[in-house]
């Protein structure tokens, strides 16, 4: 592993703890050498077009007043609006948002759809208040964003603790302030506010996809592949019940409450009946209770981490026994843990290509928002479908020709297509 380059970095950083930021400019660092001429324009990707960072005071249930930080960042709006989730998390930083909104701009290019990049948080434990204050915390924290936002600006859409009531949330109190309904402002909507069939699952369909495609490229026989998943939300839980249907044996799934075991395959539909009535997976029955950090050792064909950024780390990366690493999560992988894993033969499918399913439909829905004509689900996810795959072919194929992994590759294609359209378009003034 060679020291981390040095970069220009925003006032605004401490330079001695970049976070997950200075993970995404490693990635920039590596994918430059094969960006040719276009690497001139490289700069481009180490800086946020738009970084804004609002206060969110909101009166409490007991009448009393509270203050919460939000953020929305533009990372490029090169190829298209910007587009990404809003997620409300306590630890949630300026830091981990600039890098969600940068791999939402490389993902959005590596699928080829007409979108930036973006993000959005707020720093709240959403457990720790009421359906009407977090319902007032979103319309202000809306209203804060609203004049960066919009159908052609950038689109949210939910992410970690935040769903299609969040979204109808956003959406009502946008239109309110711009005078007339506008659907296209979020995507990840209810359907009948103008959402779209399919979204829910769409990111763990993608996974499923995509980690189809590579167990062939390793000649990986889904009937009786082994499967852990960490994470068991939309994201992992979808892909899980997918891939039983498709033969697969579910080993091990860990959530926050802990991990489930069996290794004779668990029962997906049984393991996601127990979240909804009890919140999470431990006491599951016909499982094995395990030590969190065992599930890291579990040998397996398939290793979906779909929880959040920096799971998989130079502490555990040496244990893992997987063939097939599929990033449900955004960022689940730090660059030290990248290299132990290529180094042990391990493929990654990268988080900007695995989990793009999400991205995918928030597209198909802002498309059916404009036209105001709906697509059946089965025309969703065919679509899907065959996206996914394009992306993960013309992925593969870029990292055979560069002899590169497939995290790179992946770059390699999305920072190309950012940096020709930022080329084409030339600097204004």
């Amino acid at each position: 592993m060679t020291d981390r380059p040095t970069h220009a970095l925003p006032s605004y950083l401490n330079a001695d703890d970049v976070g997950p930021w200075g993970i995404y400019l490693e990635q920039v660092e590596r994918v430059t050498p094969y960006l040719g001429k276009l690497s001139r324009w490289v700069e481009t990707l180490k800086r946020p077009k738009r970084t804004l960072i609002v206060d969110v005071p909101i009166e409490l249930d007991n009448g009393t007043v509270a203050h919460f930080e939000g953020y929305r960042v533009q990372h490029n709006t090169s190829r298209g609006p910007g587009k990404g989730g809003v997620r409300y998390h306590q630890d949630v930083t300026l830091s981990e948002v600039m890098a969600l909104a940068a791999w939402m701009s490389v993902k959005s290019a590596a699928v080829n759809l007409p979108f930036g990049g973006a993000k959005g948080g707020i720093r709240i434990d959403p457990r720790n208040h009421s359906q009407a204050e977090l319902e007032r915390i979103t319309r202000r924290y809306t209203s804060e964003i609203g004049v960066i936002i919009g159908p052609n600006k950038d689109i949210p859409a939910p992410d970690v603790n935040t769903n299609a009531q969040t979204m109808a949330w956003m959406m009502d109190t946008y239109s309110m302030n711009v005078g007339g309904t506008s659907t296209g402002v979020v995507t990840g909507k209810p359907v009948s506010l103008g959402g779209s069939l399919g979204r829910v699952e769409a990111t763990g369909r993608g996974v499923f996809t995509v980690g189809c495609e590579a167990a062939r490229d390793a000649g990986i026989d889904l009937n009786d592949a082994r499967v852990i998943v960490q994470g068991f939300g939309n994201v992992g839980g979808t892909a899980a019940r997918l891939f039983q249907e498709a033969g697969a044996k579910i080993l091990a799934v860990q959530d926050h409450t802990g991990t489930v075991y069996n290794p004779n395959g668990l029962d997906v539909l049984a393991l996601l009946n127990h979240m909804e009535q009890h919140k999470g997976l431990a006491g599951a029955p016909n499982t094995e209770a395990i030590a969190n950090e065992d599930f890291w050792h579990i040998e397996t064909d398939l290793l979906i981490p779909a929880a959040l950024e920096g799971q998989i780390n130079k502490n555990n990366a040496d244990r893992i026994r997987a063939r097939i690493v599929i990033e449900g999560a955004n960022g689940p992988t730090t660059p030290e843990a990248d290299d132990i894993l290529n180094d042990k033969g391990v493929t990654i499918v990268p988080d900007v290509v695995a989990n793009a399913g999400g991205v995918t439909v928030s597209y198909f829905e802002w498309v059916q928002d404009f036209s105001s004509f709906f697509w059946t689900e089965d025309e969703i996810n065919n679509r899907l479908e065959m996206m996914m795959r394009s992306a993960y072919t013309t992925v593969a194929a870029v990292a055979k020709e560069h002899n590169v992994t497939l995290r790179t590759a992946a770059f390699i294609v999305g920072c190309a297509r950012i940096l020709e359209s930022r080329q084409v378009r030339g600097l204004y003034p």
